[in-house]
């Protein structure tokens, strides 16, 4: 088959194409660093020609309200109007667990205004949500950092390494379009606060996690389930233990 893969080059884009390949399927990795261009349609006629799959791994480079909406929707909308166009037979998007929960965050609200072009359009879909990626788990932690303390709320956290989101896209990918969504997640559910704690006392970092039930999650507030799947998610073989051993 051939894939077209939109953010191929990204953090999930990369593994995806990889795999893909692997399994004997042409993978077009498509970004702006290869001459497409899905908010300004740069290149996306030619990409998509003879395209079995559309599969979209982008993100926006701003998180600012306005401007991440605007990417969402021109990228979604370009994407659909190129797929009809040539024929596509099946539309992945990659999008996040919680993202109906989370709409204090101009962010979700944009990732929920994309499932929403996608569920609406003509072209076979399939959504597929994943929970935080390991590979943020840093970032995560800075950002709720004041001084020497990481503030964090004792809400649940179920992350889920990079490459299992990779796979589990790639099987989507190849299969029959879901017409819904499929949730994955990592293997372990925990505590945010309790996680983070001891991740950073396991890498001998000073700063201090506080229990902190107004702590914010970049800019949400979030429940204590908000941002894990429900009972039938897929769940991934990978352990953040066994991740950062690697």
């Amino acid at each position: 088959m051939k894939i077209v893969v939109i953010g191929g080059t990204g953090l999930i884009g990369s593994k995806l194409v990889a795999k893909l390949g692997e399994h004997g399927h042409d993978a077009v990795a498509a970004s702006p660093n290869t001459g497409v261009n899905s908010v300004t349609g740069e290149g996306l006629d030619e990409a998509l020609a003879g395209a079995d799959v559309v599969v979209d791994v982008s993100n926006s480079p701003s998180w600012e309200d306005d401007a991440v909406l605007e990417f969402f929707q021109k990228s979604t909308g370009n994407l659909l109007a190129a797929e009809e166009k040539a024929g596509v037979g099946h539309h992945v998007a990659l999008s996040v667990v919680g993202t109906e929960r989370l709409q204090e965050s101009g962010y979700f609200r944009a990732k929920l205004a994309q499932e929403k072009l996608i569920e609406e359009s003509s072209i076979p879909y399939s959504i597929v949500r994943a929970t935080q990626f390991f590979e943020f788990v840093p970032s995560i932690a800075d950002a709720a950092t004041d001084g020497a303390e990481v503030h964090l709320a004792h809400v649940y956290f179920q992350p889920i390494a990079a490459a299992d989101v990779a796979q589990a896209v790639g099987r989507v990918a190849v299969g029959t379009p879901l017409k819904g969504q499929l949730e994955i997640a990592g293997p372990d559910r925990f505590r945010m606060d309790e996680f983070f704690r001891k991740v950073l006392a396991d890498s001998n970092d000073p700063r201090q996690v506080v229990t902190d039930p107004n702590a914010m999650y970049y800019g949400i507030s979030p429940t204590e389930s908000a941002m894990v799947p429900d009972d039938d998610a897929t769940l991934a073989e990978t352990h953040y233990t066994d991740w950062t051993a690697k």
